[in-house]
């Protein structure tokens, strides 16, 4: 069993983050977020790819004045992605459920209290987002930008909030590099109790970004760190939200959906076992009772990784075998065994959900 820091709970409209509430997945707009029609079909996407938390670049006026009609459109929780002009954090306040700021690039503190006194008075929490390619000048001087110099700003900004009286806070540090990112959140999480949001800014394409991802995220959640995350993808949204499930799921901090287990591709498989897969995870993807399912292409594996698959199919020469929870049910020929196979994951997932 992992064991989670213990963190504050705060609540980004109506999803817990910190405490004991599940870990949450995020995902950001990369319409214009002026375009109200083209960012509430992107948040409706992500809704439905299971995000749970949406957030959107409000980079001048136009953005800030579309927040209130796509707010009214969309259910998920909405953060505004606020850089340098500080008066657009104070009008995205008015409409929003979270502020994000850049410490490094907010300007002047007298700023940033306006901001702490609207999100007081709307009872919303300040995400304090540290980026190491954009500390504050003392910092980067003094530090680098290295994970020392993102703590050091988190902790500058961390007080100042804290002495004017607010605490719904969360907090990221982000580097586009695996090292300075897991540094510096093992370097703050034991310093303060705040729910912390991880992620790797930056990361590139699809594969680059889930390698990087699943190293950086999957190696601080396995410390117990981590309240919400986001996978970022220069790519489709909903693959952030599929990696980031996928990443909880096989760090075992999700139990949601099936946990299909595949042999590796070798000289023994004796039917199309690619194939099978893909439609395995294709016609399962609606289930979300946990399950593990064994997908196997000969029976030297499949012998030993059935006994602990709720179902598995075993593929021999010609023919194969149906089993569950450890026992054989069916010996079938190869044609006709995947089809017995989804029946029986779909039966045994309607028993168990």
């Amino acid at each position: 069993m992992i064991k989670r820091y213990e963190t504050k709970k705060i609540y980004v409209g109506n999803v817990p983050i910190g405490g004991d509430s599940p870990i949450s997945v995020q995902s950001m707009t990369y319409s214009k977020t002026s375009d109200i029609e083209a960012t509430v079909e992107q948040i409706k996407a992500l809704h439905f790819a299971g995000a749970d938390i949406v957030r959107v670049a409000v980079p001048d006026a136009e953005a800030a004045n579309a927040l209130k009609a796509i707010k009214e459109q969309t259910t998920l929780p909405l953060v505004a992605d606020i850089h340098f002009n500080y008066k657009l954090a104070l009008k995205a306040a008015e409409v929003v459920d979270c502020i994000r700021i850049n410490p490094g690039n907010i300007g002047e503190q007298s700023r940033v209290k306006e901001i702490v006194k609207v999100c007081q008075q709307r009872k919303i929490p300040i995400r304090i987002g540290v980026n190491c390619g954009s500390l504050e000048s003392q910092f980067e001087n003094k530090y680098g930008q290295t994970a020392q110099g993102m703590v050091a700003s988190a902790q500058y900004n961390i007080k100042f909030l804290e002495d004017l009286g607010f605490e719904d806070i969360k907090v990221s540090l982000k580097a586009s590099d695996v090292q300075r990112t897991v540094e510096a959140y093992r370097l703050l999480r034991p310093l303060n109790k705040y729910p912390f949001h991880l992620g790797v800014t930056e990361a590139g394409t699809l594969f680059h970004s889930t390698v990087k991802s699943s190293i950086a995220l999957g190696s601080l959640l396995l410390d117990g760190i981590g309240d919400t995350l986001r996978v970022s993808i220069t790519g489709e949204l909903e693959k952030e939200i599929e990696v980031g499930r996928a990443i909880l799921k096989d760090a075992g901090l999700s139990k949601e959906g099936l946990n299909i287990i595949s042999c590796p591709t070798c000289g023994r498989i004796e039917a199309d076992l690619v194939s099978a897969v893909a439609e395995v995870e294709k016609r399962t993807k609606h289930i979300k009772t946990p399950l593990n399912v064994s997908v196997m292409g000969c029976v030297v594996n499949a012998l030993g990784e059935a006994k602990s698959a709720d179902v598995a199919i075993a593929y021999g020469k010609g023919s194969g075998l149906i089993i569950k929870k450890g026992e054989t049910i069916a010996k079938l020929p190869t044609e006709e065994l995947l089809e017995r196979f989804l029946k029986e994951v779909e039966e045994e997932a309607k028993k168990n959900g």
